[in-house]
């Protein structure tokens, strides 16, 4: 199970996005739980078994604080690409999420 944590503002831009990826990770045979958050509750929606956090890029100026909370867990963080976050591109963010959790 590849559990993966989706931040942005709010939580509620990515929403379309989590499901567009459970539909990419299905469609390759991964089990994956995977969820969007506002980046606010960062540290109460990650713990050791997260295995990936990505960020939407209207917050990717908070990277380095992510950051801070991912690294002192281990959990490898990205800001997701702006053009497959417009673009709402499931499967390219759920590759990006895998190639990530390769490195946990």
């Amino acid at each position: 199970m590849l559990k993966i944590r989706l931040f942005c503002a709010g939580g509620m831009s990515t929403s379309l996005l989590v499901t567009k990826m459970r539909a990419a990770a299905a469609e390759v045979g991964v089990e994956a739980d995977i969820e969007a958050h506002g980046v606010g509750s960062i540290e109460r929606r990650i713990d050791e078994s997260v295995d990936v956090v990505l960020l939407g890029p209207q917050i990717g100026y908070q990277k380095a604080q992510v950051k801070k909370v991912t690294d002192k867990l281990g959990i490898p963080m990205e800001v997701i690409p702006m053009t497959d976050y417009g673009m709402v591109n499931g499967k390219n963010v759920f590759a990006l999420a895998q190639k990530l959790a390769e490195q946990k």
